[in-house]
């Protein structure tokens, strides 16, 4: 959307309670973002299948988020965008953080009343996606996701600061309030009740893990030649190798580059 228009927008979009915000906002559209560019990596740092030591998702993710979790300006490398689909077909897409890397593959902690579990009971099919600014650096996942058990929800749930353990128990996850009053003299009832001792008990809340069938690993080029290798998993896959375009992995993985 041009620099223009946006300005049009911005008195609805920020409030005047904070005009310094606003004035911040509309001095950084005054360029044209049409002609932005972010310096990325140069052809000689391109990222190249032979750079990739073990030919599985799993290892090369876990080499890219814990160099991620070592850059400085990486503040939340665990910081992921969440998109489902739900019933009436309509997308939605949040931030959250994924919790765990197993190797089965990622999982993230939600209310089981909250808009992303209502989707996945409708479609289990999701994409869960990070970008490391500072890398220049994005990883996406597509998948199948799926509850995990009890147990390992109330592992999760215990390892949770006791604050964080009430809040899930406050909060009726994507419903529509009165107020934030209306929450907070829930949690008051809440603290009131269980006091300073009183284990905090498992809401309507725990994990899903998204089992992959597709993992594209994304670096960015500064003349836009970006570089996109995905790995593919699942029936008929491998038979697919053709050894020019798509390659065979480890573990039951093929892969191959897309053009950007």
């Amino acid at each position: 959307m041009r620099a223009a228009v946006w300005r049009k927008l911005i008195p609805v979009v920020f409030s005047t309670q904070n005009p310094s915000v606003l004035r911040n906002f509309q001095r950084g559209m005054s360029q044209d973002n049409s002609v932005v560019r972010l310096k990325y990596y140069d052809r000689k740092d391109a990222f190249l299948e032979d750079s990739i030591k073990v030919k599985n998702p799993f290892a090369l993710f876990n080499d890219w988020l814990e160099l991620a979790q070592k850059t400085p300006g990486v503040e939340e490398p665990t910081t992921a965008a969440l998109a489902t689909v739900g019933a009436d077909g309509k997308p939605s897409n949040r931030f959250l953080l994924v919790k765990d890397f197993t190797p089965e593959g990622p999982i993230f902690l939600t209310n089981f009343s909250s808009r992303k579990a209502e989707d996945i009971t409708a479609n289990p099919n999701v994409a869960v996606s990070f970008y490391w600014l500072p890398l220049r650096r994005s990883v996406r996942i597509e998948g199948v996701a799926e509850k995990i058990s009890d147990a390992e929800s109330v592992k999760y749930f215990k390892h949770r600061p006791r604050t964080a353990q009430i809040a899930a128990n406050t909060s009726p996850q994507s419903q529509a309030i009165t107020s934030r009053k209306y929450l907070e003299d829930i949690q008051a009832g809440i603290q009131k009740k269980l006091g300073e001792d009183t284990e905090v008990p498992l809401p309507n809340w725990g994990g899903y893990l998204v089992r992959p069938y597709a993992i594209e690993f994304w670096q960015g080029q500064t003349d836009r030649l970006h570089d996109r290798i995905r790995f593919r998993k699942g029936a008929g896959v491998e038979s697919e190798v053709d050894g020019k375009i798509v390659h065979k992995g480890e573990d039951g993985w093929v892969y191959e580059r897309l053009a950007p």
